[in-house]
C-alpha cells in the first residue's frame, strides 16, 4: 500500500449506500372512512408505529376536513401529535376546500379519477409509497401518494416521536389536481 493509498482511506467518508431495499409501498384498505376522532382512533393503524400508517390515517382526516372542519382539525391534530395544526395550517386547508376542492383528498383512493368526480372503488383502498431517499433525515419519512387526478406522486412527511410514533409533520397533497368532469367546462 502506498503513501497515497493511506491518505484515500483516511479522507474517504464512510457513506452507507440507499440501496432499493428502502424503497417499498403500503396498501391500506378501510370498508368506511371515519367520521369522529374515535372512530379513527378505533382503527388498528391508529398505533401510528408506522409512518405508513399514519400517512393513510392523514388522507382519512382530509376527506373529514372537508366534510365537518372541526372534525376534520380534531382528528388532524391527534394525528400531529405535540404539535398541533398551526393557524397557516388551518388557513391553508380553509382556502383549499372553501374553494370546493372537497375532492383532492379523495383523489388518492383507487379507482378516483377526473371522469368518475373521484368517487373511489370501495373498499377504500390506498398506496403509500417510500423510495430509498424517504429515511435520509433521521427520524423524518417521506412517503408518496399516487393521485388519480395528477401525473406525478405527491409528498407526505412524517415525524418520529421519542416513543417510537410517527405523527404528521407536513403534506403537500392538498394541491391542485385535474378538476372533475362534472365541474369542468371544457369536458
Amino acid at each position: 500500500m502506498g503513501i497515497f493509498d493511506k491518505f484515500k482511506e483516511a479522507v474517504t467518508p464512510a457513506v452507507q449506500p440507499v440501496t432499493n431495499e428502502l424503497a417499498k409501498k403500503e396498501t391500506f384498505t378501510f370498508g368506511s372512512l371515519p367520521e369522529s376522532l374515535s372512530e379513527l382512533q378505533a382503527l388498528p393503524e391508529a398505533s401510528l408505529d408506522s409512518p405508513f400508517k399514519t400517512a393513510a390515517l392523514s388522507v382519512l382526516a382530509l376527506c373529514a376536513y372537508g366534510a365537518d372542519k372541526n372534525i376534520g382539525i380534531e382528528m388532524l391534530n391527534f394525528l400531529k401529535g405535540p404539535q398541533p395544526l398551526s393557524p397557516a395550517e388551518i388557513s391553508f386547508l380553509d382556502d383549499r376546500f372553501r374553494d370546493g376542492q372537497w375532492y383532492v383528498p379523495f383523489s388518492y383512493f383507487k379507482g378516483a379519477k377526473p371522469e368518475n368526480d373521484y368517487t373511489p372503488s370501495t373498499p377504500f383502498t390506498l398506496e403509500i409509497e417510500s423510495n430509498p431517499n424517504s429515511g435520509l433525515n433521521e427520524g423524518y419519512m417521506t412517503l408518496w401518494l399516487e393521485s388519480g387526478g395528477a401525473d406525478s406522486k405527491r409528498q407526505i412527511t412524517l415525524r418520529r416521536k421519542g416513543d417510537g410514533r410517527w405523527f404528521l409533520w407536513e403534506q403537500f397533497i392538498m394541491v391542485g389536481i385535474r378538476t372533475p368532469k362534472s365541474k369542468d367546462p371544457w369536458a
